[in-house]
């Protein structure tokens, strides 16, 4: 489909028209059928997860439903009102669903690398597997993960207490040439180690229903509607008559002025100052719910996406890439996945009956974690403001 690479700020621009964003959801569904036939055949029905290829296949499925869902919502003046409202939910549905096991999966391995940083372990910035974790690449790749989240007692009881470099070793030794010779300050401490072992547990359980839910989700006649429905999308884009001549560059534009609004309404004066403590507060407070202060940030998170994809629907994929929005949309991921963490920490740090140095060690990991959510809205106020790159 030919594309037109258009200046959506240039008033003398050609219009981009209904023809344009057919092609997009076309082009969409037919990903999501491609990537549906590989999840199939590469065993992601199965009950152990499949292949590597098959996990490939539903990060693309659920890439695809979130870029159609999106499409649908933007421009949904030119779209089949009663169609459009009738998938949309059912493909938030079906992407969530897909999110959550490796949502799980990840939120694991942020807490136990973080886990081995806060009690000095040397960890390589490559090295980003967790062992324990089914699934998880690179699994065996974290020095001492397995002592900390899986063998709890046995392995910090041995060494006691050692959480200072032990008698001969350098606490900012640089990388080895191999990681089996990865240097640590020792085991991780009993109330670190059991800190791991309870968030493994209750996080591999999450993730092992996750998984089950994905399993029934995809073969529910639910989910066969919305792939029915995708198929017909691939050969017909139901287009209200007014679409062949109407421009998308308003409803895009529109778009854009809703994330600007939202970001307008955040405190990035703030945020611009590093170690705020901004997103520390409340974080005694009693209330298990997640903290309302980042409702606002994760809102931006998606209207940044929405905008994202109105700019590939105008653009295609040989548009002008604004790296600002690359840079800011990393960071409000950083964002969320900070906040999740702490979120599963606190609820850990819940658990009756722990001990109170695992309790504390929970505590600290929340803080860290509180401090990630601060530094990477930190890190979104200095992208925001730069000015955007890239030409068209």
């Amino acid at each position: 489909m030919a594309q037109q690479h258009l200046d959506p700020t240039d008033p003398m621009a050609g219009a981009v028209t209904g023809d344009a964003l057919a092609g997009y959801l076309r082009a969409q569904a037919t990903e999501f059928l491609r990537a549906l036939r590989m999840h199939r055949e590469t065993g992601g029905g199965t009950a152990n997860g499949g292949s590597e290829e098959s996990v490939d296949a539903a990060r693309a499925l659920r890439r695809s439903a979130r870029r159609i869902s999106a499409s649908l919502h933007t421009f949904r003046p030119l779209l089949d009102t009663d169609w459009s409202e009738a998938i949309r939910p059912e493909l938030a549905w079906l992407s969530g669903t897909l999110a959550m096991e490796h949502a799980y999966a990840a939120r694991l391995e942020r807490l136990l690398l973080a886990l081995h940083r806060l009690s000095g372990a040397a960890v390589l910035p490559a090295q980003t597997g967790v062992a324990g974790v089914p699934g998880v690449p690179g699994a065996a790749a974290v020095p001492g993960a397995s002592r900390a989240a899986g063998s709890g007692d046995a392995s910090a009881g041995s060494r006691g207490s050692g959480a200072g470099p032990r008698k001969g070793e350098s606490a900012e030794a640089g990388p080895p040439a191999h990681p089996a010779a990865t240097p640590e300050r020792g085991n991780l401490t009993v109330g670190a180690a059991k800190a791991g072992a309870l968030l493994e547990r209750q996080l591999t359980l999450a993730r092992t229903r996750a998984h089950s839910t994905a399993l029934q989700a995809l073969g529910s006649s639910r989910f066969h509607a919305v792939a029915d429905n995708i198929a017909v999308l691939a050969s017909e884009v139901p287009l209200t008559p007014a679409a062949a001549t109407a421009d998308l560059r308003p409803l895009a534009g529109a778009a854009e002025e809703r994330l600007t609004d939202a970001v307008t309404a955040l405190p990035l004066v703030t945020a611009g100052h590093p170690y705020n403590a901004e997103a520390l507060i409340h974080g005694l407070s009693p209330d298990p719910a997640p903290h309302p202060q980042d409702a606002p940030w994760h809102q931006v998170r998606l209207l940044l996406r929405l905008h994202r994809y109105a700019r590939e629907v105008l653009h295609g994929d040989g548009g002008p890439v604004d790296v600002r929005l690359l840079a800011t949309g990393q960071s409000l991921n950083r964002h969320r996945d900070a906040s999740e963490a702490a979120a599963a920490a606190a609820q850990a740090a819940r658990t009756p009956r722990i001990a109170p140095a695992t309790a504390y060690a929970l505590g600290v990991l929340h803080a860290d974690q509180r401090h990630e959510v601060e530094a990477a809205r930190f890190a979104f106020q200095q992208s925001w403001e730069r000015q955007t790159v890239g030409t068209p």
